[in-house]
């Protein structure tokens, strides 16, 4: 089998994982707000851990590797920097609530406030999924160049941890957006589609493995920072605005996200 399309299989393998999380937010009929807020700070934990140990770690990894020494942390600043600075040019050009004369109720969907957090939010997750599309796509390119069972283990091996890893990031969309009001199979759609980049990624790396691989540690800290934006300014502020009824329990859901996603970075490698 080509590594063009032993990459492209495995793209199919974690958008479809990504669809089954993302499909979580069929099995509550009825969520209620103090449920949603746990499951929102829930989303804020896996993307934060995601952002360190799915990009940034593995950004000044292949930093060092390729020999930068004292300057591994440049691709890793840089890229995260930008990331930030890109949700940041698309907040400012999407339209805010304040901005018009009659505000709508807060959390329903006709609410633009609340349109301009959900795509800040399926944004910023499938900017995450690009770079992990690239990275398994490259392994497999590796493959044909070095054409050896320990090359194709590795491949293997990281799309089967990049899968297992995009089953709570595809609730962390669906689950938002069905905070925000949006109907399930609308918070479905969009959580699902957060991962149809990937297959695309991987082919782009697979083909254009030793290119791609020089510009993977600033795509990597680019997706980390545009997640961490979006989590900082949105999803925890929105977690929070009940602290008042629920006390802790959004930040508690933050602190379990983070240790799951944790847990499944390091255990997967």
């Amino acid at each position: 089998m080509s590594p063009v399309l032993m990459s492209f299989i495995g793209g199919l393998i974690t958008w479809g994982v990504t669809a089954a999380g993302a499909a979580l937010v069929f099995l509550f009929k009825d969520i209620k707000p103090k449920v949603l807020n746990a499951m929102l700070g829930f989303a804020s934990g896996i993307m934060l851990a995601a952002a360190f140990w799915s990009l940034l770690l593995p950004s000044l990894e292949l930093s060092v590797e390729r020999g930068l020494g004292d300057k591994a942390w440049i691709p890793v600043i840089v890229g995260f920097a930008l990331g930030g600075l890109f949700i940041l040019a698309a907040d400012k050009l999407l339209p805010h609530v304040h901005n018009l004369e009659d505000e709508p109720k807060e959390g329903a969907v006709g609410n633009v406030d609340t349109i301009r957090r959900s795509i800040l939010l399926v944004v910023a997750i499938t900017m995450h999924n690009i770079p992990e599309g690239l990275a398994y796509g490259v392994a497999f390119g590796a493959i044909g160049r070095a054409n050896s069972f320990a090359e194709a283990s590795a491949a293997i091996i990281l799309v089967v941890g990049i899968a297992l890893q995009n089953f709570p990031e595809g609730a962390a969309v669906s689950i938002p957006l069905r905070r925000d009001g949006h109907s399930r199979k609308k918070a479905f759609f969009y959580g699902q589609a957060s991962g149809v980049v990937e297959p695309i990624a991987a082919v782009a790396g697979a083909l254009l493995s030793s290119q791609i691989k020089t510009l993977l540690p600033y795509t990597l800290s680019f997706a980390a920072g545009a997640m961490v934006f979006v989590v900082v300014s949105e999803l925890v502020p929105e977690s929070q605005e009940d602290s008042h009824l629920y006390g802790h329990l959004a930040t508690v859901g933050a602190m379990v996200g983070f240790m799951f996603m944790t847990f499944l970075d390091i255990s997967l490698g």
